[in-house]
């Protein structure tokens, strides 16, 4: 059996992937092993700490279900989904900022006329929407299709209250711009709210003093034929949570 100190190690697990067919995966797997021993090298990594790294990994996987993703929330609150999301959108100059689509869209949206509350009755401040979609050269988008979903005045979304499956949708809707790229709806206006802190990603949130709240916001998702979908997000103006959204979410679009 061969014997390795721990540069050979890490130059031995590289090798072992030189037969890997895909060139893309073969890259990806050289450099994520890079990396992890490195980590292991600058850190003096212990036992115990890898040790509690498995445990909390494994519970990260266990705390997944149907209708929660635990490894998202882990990638969302390392500032990783925003980072791949920055890096697959470098070349944008003009156009609005990109975010994560995040999990709470659940699938194409019910179409409602401009102008409609899309609350569905629920109690809140209310709050006019208004936007234009245009082209980078500010040229009008009709016929795009806009879903738009947010929290209410609780921090809840729709899909997380036990009586959506009855009671269908609130506080989500699909438009369609008009001839000059427009569209505008009325509803509540949200609040900030907690990511879950009832797993192992809340419970390293907690212990390392960070808090768990996201400033309020609504999400749009523009689709427009001929062009590259658009996810992005605008924040309520005066917030107190806008400089420290827990997921790092990378512009500040805030609405008044």
């Amino acid at each position: 059996m061969p014997q390795f100190n721990e540069t050979e190690l890490t130059a031995a697990v590289i090798r072992s992937f030189e037969q890997t067919p895909d060139r893309r995966v073969k890259f990806l797997m050289e450099e994520l092993v890079r990396s992890l021993h490195d980590f292991v090298r600058k850190t003096d990594l212990t036992f115990d700490e890898w040790g509690y790294a498995i445990d909390f990994l494994t519970r990260v996987g266990q705390k997944c279900s149907a209708s929660r993703q635990e490894f998202i929330l882990l990638s969302d609150v390392l500032g990783v989904s925003m980072l791949v999301d920055a890096v697959n959108h470098r070349d944008r100059d003009g156009a609005t900022e990109t975010t994560v689509l995040g999990p709470f869209y659940v699938g194409e949206h019910k179409p409602m006329p401009h102008g409609a509350d899309i609350s569905a009755g629920i109690p809140g401040e209310r709050m006019f929407v208004q936007s234009r979609v245009t082209d980078l050269r500010g040229k009008p988008l009709g016929g795009a299709a806009v879903d738009v979903w947010h929290a209410d005045d609780h921090g809840y979304y729709d899909s997380q209250k036990p009586a959506y499956k009855t009671q269908g949708p609130s506080s989500r809707a699909r438009f369609i711009t008009d001839a000059d790229g427009r569209f505008f709806f009325r509803t509540i206006l949200p609040c900030s709210y907690p990511i879950p802190t009832d797993g192992p990603v809340g419970e390293m949130i907690l212990q390392t003093r960070r808090h768990p709240m996201r400033p309020a916001h609504v999400h749009f998702l523009v689709d427009a034929p001929g062009y590259e979908p658009l996810v992005t997000h605008v924040f309520i103006e005066g917030d107190k949570y806008l400089d420290s959204d827990v997921v790092f979410d990378r512009e500040r679009r805030r609405s008044r």
